[in-house]
């Protein structure tokens, strides 16, 4: 009979090893969509032709603090801008002489969304402050702006409890560090969803130019990859407790008898 407990033992420890590499790699995911710039972009035609007919106006309305959403979205547009959770980026010519022929040489500049941008009010109109505010938009930005961070904390919490049962040597407690991953999980889910959203609704106010072509990114997509690691590594904690102290049950109660 230890021969067969020593089996089992070796199969829960082995699932909570697949699920401590899976909780890793889906953090490192996370941590590297909130982290960067590619969450959607646009792919202009002719981006150096489309700066230099602007002018300087362009680069300067983009870096403006009182830049609207029309004004820096109409600029990622014709820029072949990216957009991540915290930045805005634009491409345009190196060494920028705004009077000159276009440059083939480009760089991507970027400008950080402020606090105070990511809870800043939607309009219907987007750009005209008299239009009345679009709530599904303002809180589909500022909900995809804080479900990744509830996510990664979710993580460490459930990964601070893990380590307190082993150093108990107890596996009871993988069941909470499993809910808090799939917590996490929804949480993940529902920032994809929140994002893809929020990118539907703002393409339908400002519709894209005909020779724009918008698509998410790779920073997107480690997003959803992360969602159903979170998942499949709180299945794994929650299988191994539950079962674990089910055999546990069954092994004091066949010695009792």
């Amino acid at each position: 009979y230890s021969r067969k407990g020593a089996m089992m033992d070796n199969r829960f420890a082995t699932a909570l090893v697949i699920a401590c590499v899976l909780s890793l790699i889906s953090t490192i995911y996370m941590a590297a969509s909130i982290g960067t710039d590619f969450w959607y972009e646009y792919h202009t035609l002719s981006p150096a032709e489309n700066v230099s007919e602007a002018g300087k106006s362009i680069w300067e309305e983009f870096v403006s603090e009182e830049a609207d959403e029309k004004t820096y979205t109409d600029a990622l547009f014709r820029c072949n801008g990216t957009v991540g959770l915290w930045r805005r980026c634009i491409t345009v010519p190196k060494n920028s002489h705004w009077y000159s022929p276009p440059e083939t040489d480009m760089t991507t500049n970027c400008i950080s969304f402020s606090l105070s941008d990511q809870f800043m009010e939607k309009y219907i109109e987007p750009g005209n402050h008299n239009s009345g505010t679009d709530l599904n938009r303002t809180y589909l930005w500022r909900l995809q702006f804080l479900l990744p961070f509830v996510s990664l904390g979710l993580m460490c919490f459930g990964a601070l409890i893990g380590l307190c049962a082993c150093a108990c040597r107890s596996l009871y407690p993988a069941i909470a560090t499993g809910v808090l991953h799939f917590l996490a999980g929804l949480c993940t889910l529902g920032l994809v969803g929140c994002y893809v959203a929020g990118i539907e609704l703002l393409h339908k106010k400002l519709p894209l130019p005909d020779d724009v072509r918008g698509e998410f990114g790779w920073s997107f997509c480690l997003a959803c990859v992360s969602a159903p690691l979170q998942f499949m590594a709180a299945a794994l904690f929650i299988w191994a407790a539950r079962t674990n102290r089910k055999e546990f049950t069954l092994l004091k109660a066949y010695r009792v008898a």
